[in-house]
């Protein structure tokens, strides 16, 4: 009985020490199963493969896009390359934006403004020219132009402040063979490469395009002095410029005030201050054209001067033709001429002609002594088919 007894207690110690064995072993089976059924699951979250990326951080990465697999196939692919590099996941949305910059505005005065830059002097004031592929080729108004700065009293200088715009692309690749600074003026369905006939519709446009043209110039905050190509110049015509002046403008005749609308005004050569008033003039005189139909600039100008002055407050300088002067009044005294102007002369043989004479006789005064050309009664030689 005592035997029985004590094998019916071994039993039941036995059993009491193995239940909680299976348990554990039970346990454990069941975790393990757990976790391959979730690494089945989820291959990519094995951790042999590196750090997890952050869910949130990867629905961050697609938000407002149903389809994340067509952004795959573009931007993301130089991101899976970095992070294939730095071993990191994919960057977040303000990641994203930073890597395509923003497109810039067109700007059509970009180039315009970018030679204006180069050549304006500390008062961002620019000399400017026009030429076209007939002024512009070799022996024409351009290279007597030119020649009159070198030969001229100590201004060369000045041409480093030059601008000149050009017409056509002969013009324009002359200039550029001879100056470094040229703007292309491009003219939709016009062609201005030949020398126009004086007041025709062609001629028209082309002097009431340069009015314009200055125009922009003024609105983009560069003062100019404009002359056109058929001026020499023989001395800084600065000097006799007004600083009060919104407006210096050279004269076919001038009567003696610099002052008085009176006087016959000259586009040809002019000097344009960058500010409200000369701006509200010159829109005011591109509106001329309606007016006076017919007419150029130059004509307008002078039908609307007395109004600009005494309604708009204009400030008008009139050049005095003894240092600013031209064919249709010529200045006798070669010790103040400043810039001899072809006006009053069509053709442009003919200017061509007496411009070479005028710039010879120039030459011919410069190389005196002071005494012989202060006192030596030098003076231009005419007739010529021009200058009188």
């Amino acid at each position: 009985m005592k035997k029985a007894q004590y094998h019916e207690l071994n039993s039941n110690s036995l059993q009491l020490h193995i239940h909680p064995l299976i348990s554990f072993i039970l346990g454990a089976a069941m975790a393990t199963a757990c976790i391959l059924l979730y690494i089945s699951a989820n291959p990519g979250s094995n951790p042999s493969a590196g750090s997890n990326p952050n869910p949130l951080e990867l629905s961050a990465n697609w938000t407002g896009s149903s389809k994340p697999d067509s952004v795959d196939q573009g931007v993301t692919g130089e991101i899976k390359e970095e992070a294939a590099s730095t071993g990191q996941g994919p960057n977040t949305t303000s990641e994203f934006i930073t890597t395509s910059p923003a497109p810039q505005a067109y700007d059509p005065y970009k180039e315009l403004v970018g030679v204006l830059k180069k050549a304006a002097n500390e008062d961002n004031t620019v000399i400017l020219t026009q030429i076209n592929e007939a002024f512009a080729k070799p022996g024409s108004l351009l290279d007597l132009f030119l020649e009159s700065f070198h030969a001229g009293e100590n201004i060369e200088r000045l041409l480093s402040h030059l601008v000149m715009v050009t017409m056509d692309q002969n013009a324009y690749d002359r200039c550029k063979s001879l100056h470094p600074h040229c703007y292309f003026m491009r003219t939709e369905g016009v062609y201005y490469n030949n020398e126009k006939t004086f007041m025709s519709k062609d001629y028209l446009d082309m002097m009431w395009g340069r009015n314009k043209f200055q125009l922009t110039i003024l609105e983009l905050g560069f003062n100019f002095l404009f002359t056109d190509v058929d001026v020499l110049w023989f001395r800084d015509p600065f000097r006799h410029i007004s600083l009060a002046a919104h407006l210096a403008i050279s004269s076919d005749v001038f009567l003696g005030d610099p002052d008085s609308v009176s006087n016959f005004p000259n586009g040809g050569f002019l000097y344009a201050k960058s500010c409200n008033k000369t701006i509200e003039f010159y829109r005011f005189w591109q509106e001329g054209r309606e007016r006076f139909a017919g007419h150029n600039e130059q004509e307008v100008f002078n039908a609307i001067k007395s109004e600009a002055v005494s309604q708009m407050k204009v400030l008008f300088q009139f050049l005095d033709t003894a240092y600013c002067g031209g064919f249709c009044q010529l200045s006798k005294d070669l010790n103040k001429i400043c810039t001899l102007h072809a006006n009053c002369c069509v053709g442009l043989g003919n200017k061509i002609h007496d411009l070479r004479g005028a710039l010879d006789d120039w030459k011919n005064f410069t190389t005196k002594s002071y005494d012989e050309r202060r006192w030596g009664n030098f003076h231009w030689r005419v007739p010529g088919i021009c200058i009188h």
